[in-house]
């Protein structure tokens, strides 16, 4: 059974290993009962973040992605730990093209995942996200540090040259069903 107070003692607990497996562990616990998070959270009804705990060591979000939304490209600058609760996210990894002379990035794998699907993003990966659904998706994000005081990136969708992460921005590319923007 899911609880919310003791995944996140237990997601603290793992950053004094400073283990990113460790922490793939218990968000892989969480997952695995996708109905217990529905009702100690709430099933999400619409696209958005919900904050579960907010540290400089320790970001824990739901996120919720409305139907076909798409992320422009983005880092983190923070190893991230995501869990799919309900739905499906679709990760498109990019890596910067060496040499380039405005920090562009070209296309370098992805992954699909599922209901009950972890995986670990590194600090340095830039990755955008697609929900493939006619409905809404939902996912447990765990980053080692203060994600919303990190200063990240962007990259244009047509050139894929760097800028700095604008929120305004990514919040205009949202479809509209009331989405929220992470920043």
């Amino acid at each position: 059974m899911f609880d919310r107070d003791q995944f996140i003692a237990d997601l603290r607990g793992a950053l004094g290993e400073r283990s990113r497996k460790a922490m793939a562990e218990i968000v892989a616990r969480a997952v695995s009962d996708p109905a217990a998070i529905a009702r100690q959270l709430g099933a999400p009804d619409k696209a958005g973040v919900q904050v579960l705990h907010k540290s400089p060591e320790l970001t824990v979000l739901t996120l919720a992605w409305a139907p076909w939304q798409v992320t422009l490209p983005h880092d983190h600058r923070m190893a991230a730990v995501i869990g799919m609760y309900g739905g499906r996210e679709d990760n498109m990894f990019w890596r910067r093209i060496p040499d380039a002379r405005a920090f562009q990035i070209e296309p370098a794998g992805g992954e699909a995942l599922g209901t009950g699907n972890v995986t670990i993003l590194g600090r340095d990966i830039v990755h955008s996200v697609v929900n493939p659904l006619d409905k809404i998706s939902a996912a447990i994000h765990v980053y080692d540090g203060d994600f919303f005081g990190a200063q990240r990136s962007m990259w244009d969708a047509e050139t894929l040259v760097e800028q700095p992460y604008d929120i305004n921005a990514v919040a205009k590319g949202m479809p509209q069903s009331g989405a929220k923007a992470a920043n």
